[in-house]
């Protein structure tokens, strides 16, 4: 199934895997078998686990935030380095957290999508952040002993096609990061 979003002046191709269910912020739409259907709730708590994670980074509650994710769980930052498991990334967040700053990334979309077990979920969203301006978050859940849980997020920076040769020549002028962690 392809559908087509319009969002503003923008307008969005999506299509959707045979078998998944696309949970977005107006609608709830099937994809693929019509015997396939996710209920409210299901929606209502994926979106709220996606809402508790910024809200609990924005008000530097560690323990709140950390609880979200799953044991195995990665983060992806929007450095190149920054790919932490989730030991890594409470060791790199703790010091913040711990002077009472946190992040704020404010929901501008997003978009969910149903694995056809009811228990993975994957999403990408649009947030708006002060300093990084318009950031993207991307990632998995899994539902673990009733709740959803974050399994992978990934945090990136669109860039736009026309500066992105002048970003990979800074990039490239750099020197080299250190080892990818985790």
């Amino acid at each position: 199934m392809v559908r087509q979003i319009s969002i503003g002046v923008m307008s969005l191709t999506l299509a959707a895997l045979p078998g998944c269910i696309i949970v977005s912020d107006n609608d709830i739409q099937e994809s693929g078998s019509s015997s396939l259907a996710t209920s409210p709730e299901t929606r209502v708590a994926i979106e709220q686990t996606l809402d508790e994670l910024h809200e609990a980074a924005s008000l530097a509650q560690e323990d709140r935030y950390f609880k979200l994710f799953t044991e195995n769980a990665i983060f992806l930052g929007t450095d190149a380095t920054e790919r932490w498991s989730k030991s890594q990334f409470r060791a790199y967040a703790h010091p913040i957290f711990s002077q009472g700053k946190g992040w704020t990334y404010t929901k501008k979309s997003r978009a969910v999508y149903m694995a056809r077990d009811h228990r993975t979920a994957w999403f990408d969203e649009t947030l708006d952040n002060a300093k990084l301006g318009e950031c993207r978050g991307t990632g998995v859940l899994i539902k673990e002993s009733g709740r959803w849980r974050i399994a992978q997020y990934n945090l990136t920076i669109p860039v736009p096609n026309a500066i992105a040769e002048d970003v990979v020549r800074q990039i490239r002028a750099r020197p080299a990061p250190a080892a990818l962690g985790g």
